[in-house]
């Protein structure tokens, strides 16, 4: 291990030490992002508002009266609807 006899470092020394290093910082970058990510906690994936948020805005805004809001917010909350399902409106061929 003695370095300071011959050349040097090899160039393939030089090259896996810039791979390490690149590796490094990556690893490192990721972590943090990572950590950033997860301190946020859990929320919607596609940044959209669920429909209980848009059921409480549209009340807010006067587009619904009370009745509605509390027959609109039982159906969420329960899942039911009146309407067809996507993959049923799609077999008959009404969608």
């Amino acid at each position: 291990m003695m370095f300071w006899y011959g050349s040097g470092w090899g160039w393939w020394q030089g090259l896996l030490n810039a791979l390490l290093m690149l590796a490094f910082w990556g690893l490192a970058g990721w972590g943090i992002y990572a950590l950033v990510r997860s301190a946020r906690g859990p929320g919607l994936p596609s940044g959209r508002p669920d429909a209980l948020s848009v059921l409480d805005e549209r009340l807010a805004r006067g587009e619904i009266d009370q009745d509605q809001y509390r027959a609109t917010r039982e159906l969420i909350r329960t899942g039911g609807g009146s309407g067809p399902s996507a993959p049923s409106a799609l077999a008959r061929g009404t969608w």
